[in-house]
């Protein structure tokens, strides 16, 4: 997935570029409202993170111009609420308040792009030793056997196959299986990871790493 991200603060620009490309988002810059509407005309965006406070063009100009073509998260120092109405009003799918957490950042747009992902269906099936998931038939089999699973559990098979090899984070599945705004207690988590371990059966794919999260990779 494509980011584009304008900031006029160079330090904060390079930021918020390289936290996206380590969690492996292709990511374009740009440091004024001008740059940012020729880039998003040469790159075009999945998202833009768009920064509200500019000399030339401030950001609501900005996404003014860019006439909702592409989902718009406004990163500010400005708190008021006329300001978030205002961008809210122009299409922005998310507002934040500098400063903020890079992991919540990130949350908020994976949030944004799940969402604004077409309905249609989600392609080839997924595929991880003998395991694997249909999500257009919502079928799961594992060496050829189906296993009968709940919405969220298969909800959260989904996302571990799609992140398969890679360590995923208690935030970070609830912000994709229970959805950014889950205020819930995470050992929520847990209980449904036990209940997926059970009926995937053995040998075990789901790894926990202590301290960090789950990884669906093959056992040590």
């Amino acid at each position: 997935m494509k980011v584009l991200v304008v900031d006029d603060e160079p330090n904060i620009r390079d930021l918020l570029a390289e936290t996206l490309r380590l969690v492996s988002f292709d990511v374009r810059t740009a440091g004024s409202g001008a740059e940012a509407l020729s880039a998003a005309r040469e790159f075009v965006p999945d998202l833009v993170v768009l920064d509200v406070m500019m000399d030339d063009l401030d950001g609501f100009e900005v996404a003014r111009r860019l006439e909702e073509r592409y989902p718009v998260l406004f990163l500010t120092a400005r708190d008021a609420v006329a300001d978030r109405v205002r961008g809210l009003k122009l299409g922005a799918d998310d507002y934040v308040v500098k400063p903020f957490s890079l992991e919540e950042l990130v949350l908020r747009i994976r949030a944004i792009l799940r969402r604004s992902a077409p309905d249609a269906g989600r392609g080839e099936p997924l595929r991880y030793a003998d395991l694997e998931l249909d999500a257009d038939k919502h079928e799961v089999r594992r060496g050829g056997t189906p296993v009968e699973l709940s919405p969220t559990e298969f909800n959260l098979l989904e996302y571990l196959l799609t992140n398969a090899g890679r360590v995923v984070s208690k935030a970070q599945i609830l912000d994709s299986v229970w959805r950014y705004d889950f205020d819930g207690d995470s050992s929520i988590v847990e209980s449904y990871i036990y209940y997926l371990r059970k009926k995937i059966g053995d040998p075990q794919l789901i790894q926990t790493v202590r301290g960090v999260g789950y990884s669906l990779r093959l056992p040590s």
